[in-house]
């Protein structure tokens, strides 16, 4: 399962440092290279729900094991692309891959570990994704540099491999399924388009007029509207809406959400930052930045086992009032070398505290047979929280004039420090959310 959720943050660390790369490569503009990332992101926050409601009905680890082929497969596909058009492509086959991956992967977990380890079961599964996200920069850069762009596609083909054949031999035959009904096609078909108008109204929102966005905007509150009212009514929902009755599930779907949003958001802008107003270059950037990720996968495991002993609430509800308090010091630091390093690896730390207690508090509090609808559920909102990291910080920096072609290093720092101050404040409201959850672990809903 680690070398899944590693395999995944690597692929989508390392993706998004080429993309420059990419646009000498083809002769192309950044925007029309930028489809690479976002074709990638679209697809998976589309159908890793509908994914995770299959698996629960025809088995996890089917789905999951066949995801590394997918994967894997389009990985090479990639690497060989001749051109950009099909460079896309392969991506969204990638996507696919990925979301089969994601989907399932908590929720094998689930109904494998018995619930008093699985808060650490989920921290070492944090841990490995940390160790993917903190180790992509430098990966990246190191294999663009010395074998090429395809070379960041190839890597993949070693660990996907390797991950199959583990998955096959090791993961247990899944167990507690849904009975097998007809999928809910037409909430999909509502659901996809909904994800992807939302996506893309972020993505437009800070590059754009207020037009295009808007429409995209409403589109999507109109589909979200007539899926939930569809999933309502059927037998059969792709999400069974009856899991956000229950407290602790909808608070920690709605904190994680948040919490990837400051995740996301903080990952964008302190690099903009440290190359921008403090002119560092991107390799000592991301070194910097580094810390983070380290510190995050250091305290997952911990974070977990702490979860498993005395519930939820304290470590997801600490670990984001330490990342507040930590964003609002690097607003007001002198943020020099030693003190960005410092206080991004208390935010890291501070994330992963909540990560893995709130994960395993949200599959806890689901249904053993709706496992992969959770799990889907779980991975979507870290899809989410990415785009909207990138749109809430894009979009405050823009307010401030700081993203500018000739945009002053002092309208940089205002800029950072105004956006570090915003994560901060949704840090906090995070925390509130988690601090309604139950002290220790849920019952599951009834399925009367």
């Amino acid at each position: 399962m680690s070398i899944g959720a590693f395999l995944g943050q690597l692929d989508a660390s390392i993706v998004t440092l080429a993309l420059p790369t990419l646009q000498q490569h083809f002769h192309t503009s950044l925007a029309a290279v930028e489809w690479v990332a976002l074709s990638y992101l679209l697809v998976l926050v589309a159908s890793v729900t509908a994914v995770g409601r299959f698996a629960d009905m025809i088995g996890r680890k089917l789905l999951y094991t066949y995801g590394f082929v997918v994967f894997t497969v389009a990985s090479v596909g990639c690497g060989l692309s001749p051109t950009l058009g099909v460079l896309i492509g392969f991506r969204i086959v990638q996507a696919v891959g990925a979301a089969m991956l994601q989907a399932n992967s908590v929720a094998l977990i689930a109904t494998a570990i018995p619930k008093a380890s699985l808060g650490r079961a989920i921290g070492i599964q944090g841990a490995a994704q940390a160790v993917g996200l903190a180790l992509g920069p430098s990966i990246g850069g190191l294999l663009i540099g010395v074998a090429g762009w395809r070379s960041i596609f190839f890597v993949n083909v070693p660990v996907g491999v390797i991950g199959l054949v583990l998955g096959w031999l090791l993961l247990p035959r899944s167990r507690d399924l849904a009975p097998r009904v007809r999928f809910d096609w037409a909430g999909l078909a509502l659901f996809g388009p909904a994800a992807v108008a939302f996506v893309l109204a972020l993505n437009l929102a800070g590059n754009s007029g207020p037009l295009a966005p808007s429409m995209l905007g409403g589109a999507a509150v109109f589909l979200v509207a007539a899926f939930v009212r569809r999933e309502g009514r059927t037998r059969a929902p792709m999400i069974d809406l009856r899991l956000f009755r229950n407290l602790d599930f909808a608070a920690g779907i709605a904190s994680g959400l948040l919490s990837y949003l400051v995740l996301f958001g903080t990952l964008f802008v302190v690099p903009f930052f440290l190359e921008h107003a403090r002119h560092l270059s991107p390799t000592r950037a991301g070194l910097e930045l580094g810390a983070l990720p380290v510190a995050l996968a250091v305290v997952a495991p911990f974070a977990g086992r702490a979860r498993d002993r005395v519930g939820a609430r304290i470590p997801t509800v600490s670990g984001l009032v330490l990342a507040a308090v930590l964003l609002a010091a690097l607003a007001v630091s002198d943020r020099s070398s030693i003190s960005v390093v410092v206080l991004l690896a208390g935010i890291g730390a501070g994330l992963g505290l909540f990560t893995p207690a709130n994960n395993a508090a949200i599959m806890t509090a689901a249904p053993r047979e709706h496992s992969g609808m959770a799990g889907g559920v779980l991975n979507l909102t870290r899809g989410l929280g990415t785009a909207l990291g990138v749109a809430v910080t894009g979009l405050t920096l823009g307010l401030r004039n700081a993203q500018r072609p000739l945009a002053s290093a002092h309208a940089v720092t205002v800029g950072f420090e105004t956006c570090v101050l915003v994560l901060s404040a949704i840090a906090l409201t995070a925390a509130g959310i988690a601090s309604l959850r139950a002290p220790r672990a849920p019952s599951t809903y009834s399925s009367d």
